[in-house]
């Protein structure tokens, strides 16, 4: 007969947060729920932990079973548990953290989501008291504001949000996550620390940090077209592989 415990087991899930850049700023995946509770709302894509499967596990299946996306590199962000933050009964929810180039993962509604979207950020009932003008003029989104969040995926988004700041606060430091294509300008990276950060950084400041501190390297440079040289790319440098000594010589 199996041991069972007299004590309370409340359920667990995981939710994926995972940003991504868009010209007008930082934009969030997300589904609409098709089921109760919450049904209609946006929601971060997650679901319940399957018993004897480690969380990042259901992270990644949750995430490709509903908007098709996989092989994102994962942080653990932490453990929402409020009582009352989901009306089916007391759930534990284990938040991950993700950054990806949305060119490179083509989404698509599946499970329960009714609809999968990168939803601007500023369209989200999402505060964070560190946010500060916008570097650039932003552009009307062509979408409406998702005016709710289910369960307590609002509050989840801003301390992702702040997360990501502390990642990205030194520009010297090589991001955990993809913040840009394989192939990129010191302009397209910049723009990404800008708005995640939610300030402007100083351009001739920012490159010399980036190019001083070897990250990167520029990739053969294009052919000219017309007038215009195109702008120079760039690629991460691969960090050189240690030298083991040999012992057995």
């Amino acid at each position: 007969m199996p041991y069972t415990y007299e004590y309370p087991r409340p359920a667990v899930t995981v939710d994926v947060v995972m940003f991504t850049m868009q010209a007008e700023g930082l934009a969030i995946l997300l589904i609409r729920r098709k089921h109760a509770p919450f049904k209609g709302a946006w929601a971060l894509p997650g679901g319940f932990v399957n018993e004897n499967e480690s969380l990042l596990d259901a992270a990644g299946r949750e995430l490709e079973e509903e908007t098709a996306v996989r092989g994102a590199t994962m942080e653990q962000l932490g453990a929402f548990g409020d009582p009352g933050r989901d009306p089916r009964g007391h759930t534990v929810s284990v938040a991950f953290l993700t950054f990806v180039v949305a060119a490179s993962h083509p989404v698509n509604a599946g499970d329960d989501a009714a609809e999968v979207a990168w939803v601007p950020l500023r369209d989200l009932p999402v505060h964070d008291a560190n946010d500060a003008p916008p570097a650039r003029p932003r552009r009307p989104s062509s979408r409406p504001p998702a005016k709710t969040l289910a369960f307590d995926h609002a509050r989840i988004i801003e301390i992702a949000r702040l997360r990501l700041q502390d990642h990205l606060t030194d520009p010297t430091r090589t991001a955990p996550f993809e913040i840009v294509p394989q192939r990129f300008t010191l302009t397209e990276l910049q723009r990404v620390h800008e708005a995640v950060l939610g300030r402007a950084l100083d351009k001739r400041n920012f490159r010399a940090k980036i190019t001083a501190h070897g990250l990167v390297e520029p990739v053969a440079a294009q052919q000219r077209v017309g007038r215009h040289r195109p702008a120079q790319l760039y690629r991460w440098k691969r960090p050189t592989p240690k030298r083991t000594r040999d012992k057995t010589g």
